[in-house]
């Protein structure tokens, strides 16, 4: 399979079925048919041949995916651009992968002056948004006006897109993934789900640039689902998208998930429609999942564990494993597409429940960092992706991240997962999120550091909060400092930037 193949058999299938809501904008399979055609044709006009780089900065609309679509249909690669980085970033980025055709939406207009004079080989800039084009620049409107053209039909190995990753601790990676890989992950996450949802609207308001925003869209065409883009995360937004929309599918980070359930007007809406509500970029506490389970009552809940190495999930935790408390804290087991271990640094297999770095293998494992031979081969070691992040497996096979290894804390000689105090302090009642980190300390090495936000009207102070860990986790364990905020600093992908908010307290 590849990206464009679901949209051909909803043509010949459903010709005038739904396939996207954004905003007031309705369009048929049909007439997005015609639309990516002729956007693939304008591109073809303008010099994009096989194999190119499009660069892609937008947020999540329609045309956000209808261009997706038409890059493939032209036999080409799509570079999806993360809309919070800086436009030197963007002009990293876009640089190494040669881009020379860049799309942009209305919102990152201001950039396009520096990213023209931070890039002489970036020859066309098309207007992707509903706004007329500044003069200078090209209108999606031109390349709607050309002749239409034949897919080129870009499948299996052929690279589907470059999706740029990491960045915090030096230059961000290019992520080869294939049009096999996105699909096998797609089609292999929706078999794992308890109920599979046909029909019906997915919900797209995680970022699509990162590719777990991109993945649940592939899913969504898979099984027939409407898209209904988002373009920023709003809580009361989602529900109301939820309700109006009827949506059986969507994919929230752990954060968007607190800010949903915790919101006051939750109990206003029908969410009563949700049948799938995957989850998955950084961890979930239990107290959160108790409570998220009850507002989306109808739901079944998935857990997909992965990175954007791994295009993107390797584990999954199926609804069913939820109704078992043990199982809760895991990231599930191996999709039925990958292997997946448990190595010490000598790439040797631990035995089952000694912490080590969890590898998969697969046909989903990329193809490697684009121009970066040296980091690929420290990744992907006899076809295993090396996560960076550290865990064990169970005897059932299921595995349990503990920490990344480089987010580990060794306090007075002893290991800490941060993962593990995360849990615990969410179950206090006045916590509303909470991030732990280890920072600096002469006498202990490094100290457990408890950064957290606390629920309106409530107070929290370190004694008590020490002593409500202690009755679940050893002493040592149990934060040695507390500081409370207002908010935290997320990724685009609404991970807590623990890097961030170590290097901010240093």
């Amino acid at each position: 399979m590849y990206l464009t193949q679901p949209l051909h058999r909803a043509v010949q299938q459903m010709p005038d079925a739904t396939y996207s809501v954004y905003r007031d904008r309705t369009l048929s399979h049909r007439q997005v048919y015609d639309r990516v055609s002729r956007i693939a044709g304008g591109l073809r006009v303008r010099g994009v041949s096989k194999d190119a780089r499009v660069g892609l900065l937008s947020l999540n609309t329609d045309t956000f995916f209808h261009v997706c679509l038409a890059i493939a249909w032209a036999d080409a690669v799509v570079v999806p651009l993360n809309t919070r980085w800086t436009a030197k970033e963007m002009a990293y980025a876009l640089d190494e992968a040669d881009v020379e055709v860049l799309f942009v939406d209305d919102p990152f207009m201001p950039l396009v002056s520096e990213l023209r004079t931070a890039l002489p080989g970036l020859r066309e800039i098309i207007c992707s948004g509903d706004e007329p084009a500044p003069g200078g620049l090209t209108a999606l409107a031109d390349l709607l006006g050309e002749d239409p053209v034949e897919d080129a039909h870009r499948q299996g190995e052929a690279l589907a897109g470059i999706f740029y990753t990491g960045g915090t601790t030096g230059s961000p990676k290019g992520v080869m993934l294939s049009h096999r890989g996105i699909f096998l992950s797609a089609i292999g996450s929706a078999a794992a789900l308890s109920r599979v949802p046909h029909d019906g609207a997915t919900l797209l308001v995680a970022p699509a640039f990162h590719l777990a925003g991109f993945a649940i869209w592939v899913q969504g065409m898979v099984l027939r689902m409407t898209a209904v883009p988002m373009p920023r995360f709003d809580p009361v937004g989602v529900m109301r998208a939820i309700e109006d929309h009827r949506v059986k599918q969507l994919l929230l980070v752990p954060t968007m998930i607190q800010m949903v359930v915790d919101h006051p007007e939750v109990h206003r809406h029908d969410l009563s429609s949700v049948e799938a509500l995957v989850y998955g970029a950084s961890p979930i506490s239990e107290a959160l999942l108790e409570r998220a389970r009850k507002v989306f009552s109808t739901a079944g809940f998935m857990q997909a564990y992965g990175m954007t190495e791994l295009s993107p999930t390797t584990t999954i935790l199926s609804d069913e494993d939820h109704n078992d408390p043990s199982l809760r804290r895991s990231a599930g087991r191996a999709a039925p597409y990958a292997r997946v271990k448990i190595v010490d640094p000598a790439d040797e297999e631990v035995p089952r429940g000694t912490v080590g770095e969890i590898v998969a293998s697969g046909e989903h494992v990329m193809l490697g960092y684009w121009k970066k031979p040296k980091e690929t081969a420290e990744a992907v070691r006899d076809g295993w992706m090396h996560t960076g992040d550290g865990g064990y497996m169970d005897e059932r096979g299921y595995v349990y991240v503990v920490d990344r290894i480089k987010d580990m804390i060794i306090s007075g000689g002893e290991n800490v997962y941060s993962i593990e105090v995360e849990n615990v302090i969410a179950k206090h009642p006045a916590v509303a999120q909470v991030a732990v980190i280890g920072l600096p300390d002469e006498q202990w090495g490094e100290r457990v550091h408890a950064v957290v936000a606390v629920s309106p009207g409530a107070a929290l102070d370190l004694d008590e909060l020490r002593e409500f860990c202690k009755r679940e986790i050893a002493g040592y364990k149990a934060p040695r400092s507390l500081e409370i905020v207002t908010e935290f600093p997320l990724s685009g992908a609404g991970k807590i930037l623990k890097r961030t908010l170590r290097d901010q307290r240093r």
